[in-house]
């Protein structure tokens, strides 16, 4: 559980993006593309969710990216080359299904992108035709551009303020590669991660057209092991919980509301953590 490389992707005050690489030999054996790690900073710290963004098996080593947004991640952004977590568990969750559906959208907000990738380079060596979309606020928190590019066959970009690429959002060209007229393109399936009003609206465009879409969700865990309840979710009428049976599940049987009141319920408590916690 050594860090044997950080680089800092983003450094942007309250938003920084950062890489770790970690000795985990036993994770990296079994990691696959859309599953992830729960990890602890100290021993009085909390548990929280990362994606496995890649691994390299022969050298023991998982990678996780992860914005600065909480008390938490600030702490883990202060580790360096040589520091040890306090505890890490994985991999967890259900792995992407991957095989090949034909032509795949995979889209990407923020730091969405670094959960998009894994997946994307899958489902190109599967055979799929793969369409990128990636979006962020503005260019200077886009991450993993060439990455990307190299894991897909076409590739767009939309940053809020049009500092780069299209202006606007990832929802507007996937709403455009939809409906691309007067000889639209039929789509095999789409594949979304990023903040819940991103995918809940890719789920709204997608449904119109009537394209299987699958969104991996960042619900609120605890324990990762289906104990505590916390990341529960409702499919299809059906309570689910994103550490077990998921994190993936169809975006169209998804209850948005409901997930978006649950994920808020601790939003002032931590902000006022991270102020009381604040780092000079």
């Amino acid at each position: 559980m050594i860090i044997v490389d950080k680089k800092t992707l983003v450094d942007c005050r309250d938003a920084g993006i950062v890489r770790l690489d970690i000795s985990a030999p036993e994770i990296a054996k079994k990691a696959m593309p859309g599953q992830f790690v729960v990890l602890m900073v100290s021993e009085a710290g909390e548990r929280i969710p990362l994606t496995v963004v890649d691994k390299d098996e022969s050298k023991g080593i998982i990678t996780l990216i992860f914005q600065e947004v909480g008390l938490t991640t600030r702490l883990l952004a202060r580790l360096n080359v040589g520091d040890s977590l306090y505890a890490l568990a994985g991999p967890l969750g259900h792995p992407t299904a991957v095989k090949n559906y034909g032509r795949v959208i995979i889209v990407g907000g923020g730091v969405g992108l670094a959960e998009i990738l894994p997946v994307a380079r899958a489902f190109k060596r599967a055979g799929n035709q793969i369409t990128a979309v990636a979006g962020a606020r503005t260019k200077e928190l886009l991450i993993l551009e060439n990455e990307l590019a190299q894991a897909s066959d076409e590739f767009h970009i939309a940053t809020d303020d049009g500092s780069y690429g299209r202006r606007g959002f990832t929802t507007d060209i996937l709403k455009n590669l939809l409906s691309d007229n007067p000889k639209p393109i039929a789509y095999n399936l789409i594949y979304a991660v990023g903040p819940i009003p991103m995918m809940k609206k890719v789920a709204w465009i997608s449904r119109d057209y009537g394209v299987k879409t699958v969104v991996s969700l960042n619900a609120l865990m605890v324990d990762a092991t289906g104990m505590c309840g916390c990341c529960r979710v409702t499919v299809s009428g059906k309570t689910k919980f994103s550490c077990v049976d998921g994190p993936e599940f169809d975006a169209h049987q998804i209850d948005w509301e409901e997930l978006q009141k649950r994920n808020d319920i601790y939003l002032d408590k931590e902000k006022h953590i991270c102020k009381q916690g604040e780092i000079k």
